[in-house]
């Protein structure tokens, strides 16, 4: 049977030849020829299934052959001669000494590099086509070196790329100059040649690099005790030194809350007033965490936690310990059960009572969206308040520091009436006796509570808004005025004439 090939590794290599590959298969005794495409070239058999060769020169993809005494292998097998890559630029073409910064190659044939070198030196490669590489440069000494590109295909031409040696870092200023021993606090340095900053020291501890540029650099100092020198460090080397002082924190010291109550869901801001405030690490209401909003030397505004109905004691933390306590109180929002009354003049005007709970510290009764006056706090479930101008029916609510009251239960409805208008009396006179049903027509009619002849009150009985039946009570002879009274007020009079019996 004539020998079978199954595999060629590498499958591809410079068109010079010369490329080392190993021949996979089967039935390799006694074989005579190894072929690449019509180019014969050395080999080694190494086993029934294993011949070693060096490639011959050729180009394109040819097909690989063994020929023993039992013929020549047909299988489609193939090697590619890979054309050589070429770069045309790089970008950019120096970089500093300590390498590390991204080159990209531009050219063709470029596909599946196996290296790229600095010199003598491999760089690292982060992507890679046909037409174009990325790599990070790797280090070198100051001077001029040929970077190459490693294919299958062979080793590219030469483009020059110079190492340049970075300056040393100059600093001219700290701010601020001293800080707490505990450090955490931020400190900015400026200078020049501070891009790529590896170490910045106060003393001998290393602090953490925040930002970085070539002018200006900010930490967040380490902890230290006295003054020490901050330097920085670069791949240009040590900059001179500038002294920073560490200075023992004085303790917080609260002088007053604003306000000094609030809901128990937490979420109003309170402002802490004191001195030595600067650089708080918690403001805490009780055991919770308040959110710093601002922080000042002297003041401090919060986010204040959710908490419990109680007395908590506020703190401040600083470096320099923790503050005197103040108390701050929650407040359980306020309910609104009823009102009396429930209906009224859309004029306002008219005293309104507030039943409910929590109501001691109200300082906002609405009615919709229209405060009410005159508010006086009865008790803690009592309070009255004039009632606003308004319309239709609206939600009553109560705003405490413990929140505003919902109406989520109870009956915090009220309506506004417009003012009763009589239009005709029917019929307009009757018997001295009394004793006639009259019908009063007009508007807003539907709550009458009350309907009078000449100021003595008859029964009534209101049928809709525009008509209420009134039964005429006993009078002297000649006209007197019918009025109808609702929560609104009094209509207008109309006459009524008794005749006599």
């Amino acid at each position: 049977m004539a020998p079978v090939v199954t595999s060629v590794s590498p499958a591809q290599g410079a068109p010079a030849g010369g490329t080392n590959v190993t021949i996979t298969g089967s039935g390799f005794t006694g074989a005579t020829k190894v072929k690449f495409g019509p180019n014969a070239t050395n080999f080694i058999l190494v086993s029934d299934t294993q011949i070693t060769a060096k490639t011959p020169p050729g180009t394109g993809t040819v097909q690989v052959t063994v020929t023993a005494p039992t013929g020549t292998s047909t299988q489609n097998v193939f090697f590619t001669y890979a054309q050589a890559p070429v770069l045309t630029t790089l970008s950019p073409t120096s970089g500093p000494t300590s390498g590390g910064n991204v080159v990209t190659l531009n050219g063709t044939n470029l596909a599946s590099a196996t290296s790229v070198k600095f010199g003598s030196n491999s760089a690292v490669i982060l992507t890679n086509t046909a037409t174009q590489i990325t790599a990070i440069a790797p280090a070198g000494p100051p001077s001029s070196v040929n970077v190459t590109v490693t294919t299958a295909g062979g080793t590219s031409n030469a483009l020059t790329y110079t190492y340049i040696a970075a300056p040393v870092p100059t600093l001219t200023s700290l701010s601020p100059t001293s800080g707490p021993t505990p450090g955490g606090n931020t400190v900015t340095l400026n200078g020049t040649n501070l891009t790529g900053a590896t170490t910045v020291l106060f003393g001998p501890s290393p602090a953490t690099i925040l930002t970085n540029t070539a002018t200006q650099i900010t930490v967040t100092a380490p902890p230290g005790t006295g003054p020490v020198n901050v330097t920085v460090t670069t791949a240009g080397g040590t900059s001179n030194a500038l002294t920073y002082t560490y200075v023992a924190a004085s303790v917080p010291f609260l002088s007053s809350l604003s306000p000094t109550s609030g809901p128990t869901s937490g979420g109003n801001v309170v402002t802490l007033n004191g001195s030595n405030l600067a650089g708080a690490t918690s403001v805490k209401f009780g055991s919770n965490s308040a959110t710093i909003l601002t922080n000042t030397a002297s003041q401090i505004t919060v986010s204040a936690p959710a908490g419990p109905p109680s007395s908590v004691s506020v703190t401040v933390t600083t470096a320099g310990g923790t503050s005197n306590p103040l108390p701050y109180f929650y407040l359980a929002a306020p309910t609104l059960s009823d009102l009396s009354p429930h209906l009224g003049p859309d004029t306002g005007g008219n005293t309104v009572t507030v039943f409910g709970t929590n109501l001691t510290l109200t300082n906002a009764v609405n009615f919709g969206g229209n405060p009410a006056t005159a508010l006086t706090v009865v008790s803690d479930n009592q309070l009255t308040v004039t009632a606003p101008a308004g319309s239709g029916t609206v939600v009553v609510t109560v705003t405490t520091p413990g929140g505003t009251s919902t109406a989520a239960s109870g009956n915090p409805y009220y309506t506004y009436l417009g003012a009763p208008v009589l239009t005709s009396l029917t019929p307009s006179h009757g018997a001295d006796v009394g004793g006639d049903a009259i019908v009063l027509s007009g508007s807003n009619l539907t709550f009458t509570d009350a309907v009078t002849f000449g100021g003595v009150p008859a029964s009534f009985s209101a049928i809709s808004d525009t008509q209420v039946v009134a039964t005429s009570p006993g009078g002297a002879p000649g006209p007197v005025n019918v009025v109808a009274q609702t929560p609104a007020g009094n209509s207008n009079a109309l006459p009524y004439v008794y005749d006599p019996s």
